[in-house]
């Protein structure tokens, strides 16, 4: 090899694979990130030995909307009354929401406004088999 020779290689590193793995790592972070999304639910949890007061509290939005607070129906207008009275001296202030088919979504959300301005803490979804059968 000629002096000439010597001088015109040279060692550049070749950068298109690299960038290359770069598009690629974005592209997975990329459709990553709406799957990392979630939602934070709080289940029912069995309650072994509950004291006087620990019976579950199912609130039912029917249409109309109607509500019945464990098989009892309350009028709208003493919903949030009744509701403070039951959680007044309740040391857990859970409540299970109920939407009946046919229920407008703006009337289960209220419901559950209502539940919170009476104190409940912890609002969960009734089991669909629970309250069916109550028909």
């Amino acid at each position: 090899m000629g002096a000439a020779q010597k001088a015109s290689m040279s060692a550049e590193p070749n950068i298109t694979p690299m960038i290359d793995v770069l598009l690629v790592l974005l592209i997975i972070f990329l459709m990553a990130i709406p799957q990392m999304r979630t939602i934070d639910a709080t289940l029912p949890q069995p309650c072994l030995d509950c004291g006087a007061g620990g019976a579950t509290i199912v609130l039912e939005v029917l249409p109309g909307p109607t509500y019945r607070l464990n098989q009892t129906t309350v009028a709208t207008s003493e919903l949030l009354q009744h509701l403070s009275s039951v959680y007044r001296d309740r040391p857990e202030k859970i409540i299970q929401v109920a939407g009946y088919p046919g229920v407008r979504y703006s009337d289960v959300v209220s419901a559950m406004d209502i539940a919170k301005s009476a104190g409940v803490r912890v609002i969960g979804i009734a089991p669909k088999s629970s309250y069916l059968h109550s028909r």
